[in-house]
């Protein structure tokens, strides 16, 4: 089980944020079609720029978790970096890229009182992901 190892960490990097994203979109959908609620209600937003809100980070944050995870498969042998801590460095390219993606598409303006706060706790909430659930993944792929 050697060959593709590349492929391997790609497709162990993309489960959980996909799981994740797929989580978010049910209870968007439920909220939205089953209880025949609009979001504004449950969270303080206009529906509309959720959806755009949400749309593309579900493309784009699957791939980039198995891409950051192909990294570290790359670098490992002369970086001595833990999963962990290389999976909390991924919250420093994917804030700049989302605000740039927010004011380019301008689905809502950012608070920044609120805004400035998340890059620890994304970090935090990253590193703990990396370090067991794509630790675990990759264990399970045989490319630890």
């Amino acid at each position: 089980m050697q060959a593709h190892p590349y492929l391997r960490a790609y497709m162990a990097g993309i489960v959980v944020p996909t799981l994740f994203l797929l989580v978010v979109a049910a209870v968007d959908a439920s909220q939205k079609y089953y209880f025949e609620v609009s979001n504004q209600f449950v969270i303080p937003l206009a529906s509309r720029p959720l959806d755009r809100a949400i749309l593309l980070p579900m493309a784009i944050v699957p791939n980039a978790w198995g891409l950051w995870n192909m990294l570290h498969l790359r670098l490992r042998p002369p970086v001595r970096l833990s999963l962990g801590a290389h999976g909390a460095l991924l919250v420093i390219i994917l804030i700049p890229v989302g605000i740039a993606l927010a004011r380019l598409l301008e689905p809502f303006a950012i608070q920044w009182r609120f805004a400035l706060p998340m890059p620890p706790v994304g970090m935090i909430i990253y590193y703990l992901a990396w370090k067991y659930a794509v630790g675990f993944l990759n264990e399970e792929m045989g490319i630890a």
